[in-house]
């Protein structure tokens, strides 16, 4: 499992969907995600610091783990099937630890809101985690030994819709936060 800090929330000037795009914190491996534009608010808001006049969705469930007694430990981004992420919310509660099945963006809006870590499993970023050349384009993966390797043309094309998205962006301002 890797730690991973959020480097911004886009969006697709292709088909106007919103990605987060998390960074492994030990190396210039990202994870794209997309996610609703209801969650990237959400996430965005937190981010920025803004204030709203009642709780949000995400702030009621932090708010609700709260007054029954849980912390959120930690999020962790868990499982890739047929381009769909799964995460979990991993709970401490009375000492025990709980978790609970999310949405990555859902399990991300609440980490924001509590500064709790946010992982991705090594086989999700694995699979789905790239490098970016100069250009923006998927250039590497970075394999479990923590070595980059090169992506052969039938990698690429698992990466499907990633990939497309990934050539849709507009990267030339990638060192600059965006939210």
């Amino acid at each position: 499992m890797k730690e991973l800090s959020i480097e911004s929330i886009r969006l697709s000037l292709m088909n106007y969907q919103r990605v987060v795009i998390l960074r492994e914190k030990e190396s210039d491996r990202y994870l794209p995600i997309w996610i609703g534009p209801a969650e990237a608010d959400a996430i965005a808001v937190r981010l920025q610091d803004v204030s709203v006049a009642r709780p949000l969705t995400h702030d009621l469930l932090r708010n609700m783990i709260e007054q029954l007694g849980g912390r959120v430990a930690y999020i962790v981004v868990s499982d890739l099937s047929n381009d769909t992420f799964f995460a979990r919310i991993v709970l401490d509660v009375n000492g025990e630890t709980v978790e609970v099945d999310s949405r990555p963006s859902d399990a991300i809006a609440l980490a924001v809101r509590v500064d709790a870590p946010i992982y991705a499993e090594d086989s999700v970023l694995d699979r789905a985690g790239v490098v970016l050349d100069e250009d923006g384009q998927p250039r590497e993966a970075v394999g479990p030994d923590g070595e980059p390797r090169k992506l052969d043309p039938a990698e690429l094309e698992r990466l499907g819709a990633f990939k497309d998205f990934i050539e849709g962006l507009d990267l030339d301002d990638f060192d600059e936060r965006k939210v």
